[in-house]
């Protein structure tokens, strides 16, 4: 017994110490992080924009939506001292009735710029004097959105508004391989002629709406539903993938060995495929970050995750604390939260002492309507670049 109250007395006085010295990391940890950030408009765009990410010489890139059926979209370096729209490249339109959508966008060491869009990645390396048409890169990637590459020169990507989390390593060649999923939100079980499901449906309002009475507040209509869970990702320097659930407003972290597999457990509820990832692999989840769409990483390893549906950005840091830096203010008037300077921010760039990113200006929760504000209404631009300083 004597031993056993003197262990306890150690364990007590470790933890006495121990604790301390946690809350002074975090504590430290936090203080490091920039609040009350200032945003402003870098530039406008005439068409819709989405994805972002730039090069060393402080130059920005993105690549405007949907400008007709069977138009090429105009891919655009912007500087971020001397801000202009430069068409670099063009991504090609999937045919002559149709229109090219483009999402996420990287380059990898040797300047060549990747472009997601539809089921394909698209490849070409910028030029001012003569803007290239991409090529495919790799096919067979439905619903790609976000794009990162490893250290080993493979891109990953994950299958944005399909719904199902896959996530996707396409090696050098464009060799497309799914390695995992992401948990979608609901499962196919009791699925009949394509109706069923268990799980949640996560609704936004607006699009959504509900009926508000003195003892509920329940749905009054089906539109709204949230079910993109492999959005944004983005590598640490350890080899980590980090990918942005929006639905959720999480983040999940995969894991791998040095030769490149997946070390993150999977297959922990057999009412998925196989190769779902566990619980266990969410590094977190937080209201500060619901509606996480786009995510960049700085040099400690925080993760830096624009929150589109609050129309706010917010960091996730190394150890899992998550601190909003901005939220657009509400309105005086209206009291909403649509009239700026963020207008649905949905990918972050860390450039020049700046955190950038691009605005979509989407008809959803805080920023709708979203003819209010600079860009969306009649006669405005379609999107912008926003940047403040760090």
């Amino acid at each position: 017994m004597k031993s056993q109250l003197t262990a306890l007395s150690k364990l007590i006085t470790t933890l006495g110490l121990a604790l301390p010295l946690a809350f002074s990391a975090l504590a430290s940890e936090s203080q490091n992080i920039p609040r009350d950030l200032t945003f402003s408009t870098l530039i406008t765009t005439p068409l819709v924009i989405e994805g972002l990410t730039g090069d060393e010489s402080g130059n920005l890139y993105t690549v405007g939506r949907q400008p007709g059926n069977g138009v090429s979209c105009p891919v655009w370096r912007v500087n971020v001292a001397l801000p202009a729209l430069v068409v670099v490249g063009f991504i090609p339109a999937p045919s002559a009735t149709t229109q090219c959508s483009p999402s996420g966008l990287t380059f990898n060491d040797a300047g060549s710029l990747f472009v997601a869009d539809g089921d394909k990645i698209f490849t070409f390396t910028p030029d001012v004097g003569s803007p290239p048409l991409a090529t495919v890169y790799a096919s067979g990637v439905p619903g790609t959105n976000g794009v990162a590459f490893d250290r080993d020169g493979n891109l990953w990507t994950g299958d944005g508004t399909t719904g199902q989390g896959r996530v996707w390593k396409i090696a050098p060649g464009g060799v497309v391989t799914e390695v995992f999923r992401v948990q979608p939100m609901s499962n196919e079980v009791n699925l009949v002629a394509g109706v069923g499901g268990v799980g949640r449906d996560i609704r936004t309002l607006p699009p959504g709406t509900i009926t508000v009475t003195p003892t509920s507040r329940n749905a009054a209509n089906t539109a709204g539903s949230q079910a993109l869970v492999a959005n944004g990702l983005q590598f640490n320097r350890r080899g980590d993938l980090f990918i942005a659930d929006t639905a959720r407003g999480a983040i999940w972290r995969a894991r791998f060995d040095r030769h490149g597999n997946l070390e993150s457990p999977v297959g922990c509820d057999a009412t998925f495929a196989a190769n779902t990832l566990c619980l266990d692999n969410v590094f977190v989840a937080h209201p500060y970050i619901e509606g996480a769409d786009g995510i960049v990483l700085d040099r400690e390893g925080n993760i830096w995750v624009d929150a589109n549906e609050r129309n706010a950005v917010a960091v996730v840091t190394r150890n899992g604390n998550v601190i909003e830096v901005f939220r657009n203010p509400p309105d005086s008037g209206t009291l909403l939260r649509n009239t700026g300077p963020l207008e649905t921010p949905t990918s972050p760039f860390l450039i020049a002492g700046r955190i950038c990113t691009a605005n979509s200006d989407g008809n959803r929760r805080d920023n709708s309507p979203s003819t209010a504000g600079e860009i969306g209404g009649a006669g405005q631009p379609k999107g912008k670049i926003s940047c403040a300083a760090l």
